[in-house]
């Protein structure tokens, strides 16, 4: 089935693109549906759980950095001392606000 993507329009485009992913989705649920039946017969020739199976695994590893550990701040609001920034993710509002007032990153180091 051939079909001359050229020819559409933009609305019978989108029709076609959302078909598309919707009976991309029906597959893949189709293939782990299928999947899923072949692991719960080898589990069952082999006598054995998942659990069985997975026991025992080590938790996986964590990022580098994402202890959850406070980073020291490195900025202070001079407004309110109680805001800081430790100068990583998005600059907060207090922090571009004061460099719009003139002021410099190394005026607001703590």
């Amino acid at each position: 089935m051939a079909v001359d993507i050229k020819s559409l329009n933009p609305n019978q485009l989108n029709e076609l693109i959302a078909k598309a992913q919707a009976r991309q989705n029906e597959l893949r649920k189709e293939k782990v549906s299928k999947l899923r039946e072949k692991i719960n017969a080898l589990l069952k020739a082999e006598g054995v759980t998942l659990d069985d199976v997975f026991a025992g695994r080590a938790p996986k590893a964590r990022r580098a950095g994402a202890t959850g550990t406070a980073v020291a701040a490195k900025y202070r609001n001079p407004a309110n001392p109680e805001q800081t920034w430790s100068g990583r993710g998005k600059r907060p509002n207090w922090f571009n606000d004061a460099l719009k007032a003139g002021k410099k990153e190394k005026d607001l180091l703590v």
